[in-house]
């Protein structure tokens, strides 16, 4: 019985390790950050958020996306605001200067009308430098399906 007891462990050990060996063979590629190939990439950035660290998070990442060595010179951005995300854009908002940095590289700053509506925001009480779509939720969908990257941070 102590002999059947160390032959079952010992095959056990073995197919323990056969099954691993081909496991562990395949984390040994070494891994490799995508490549730009295109000439030219768009992006599409939602905020529906008026959390302040969410919206700065979100202002953080198009600067970064920006700064991509790969993408540098490639990449159009929009940053669409809806909902809660209409703070971005709100005249006493800590975040004109990001903004009006963000626009000078070629960001478009777009919000929604139908947010402006349902929350009875006048226009005069945002940035007069942002654009307007009808839809943000549609400017989502046509984006989309004009091949854009959509980026929800």
């Amino acid at each position: 019985m102590k002999n059947l007891t160390k032959y079952a462990f010992a095959i056990f050990a073995i197919l323990l390790f056969t099954a691993i060996k081909p496991a562990m063979a395949q984390n040994t590629k070494e891994f490799q950050a995508a490549k730009s190939k295109n000439k030219q990439y768009n992006a599409l950035y939602a905020l529906n958020s008026g959390d302040e660290q969410k919206i700065a998070g979100t202002l953080r990442n198009i600067k970064n996306a920006l700064e991509d060595p790969r993408l540098k010179g490639k990449l159009h951005i929009e940053l669409i605001a809806f909902s809660a995300g209409v703070a971005v854009y709100d005249k006493k908002s800590p975040f004109k200067e990001t903004l009006l940095d963000l626009k000078s590289r070629g960001v478009d700053l777009v919000q929604c009308e139908n947010t402006l509506r349902e929350r009875k925001i006048e226009k005069s009480s945002l940035y007069d430098f942002i654009n307007y779509v009808p839809s943000g939720n549609g400017e989502i969908i046509l984006r989309h399906y004009e091949g854009w990257a959509i980026v929800h941070p």
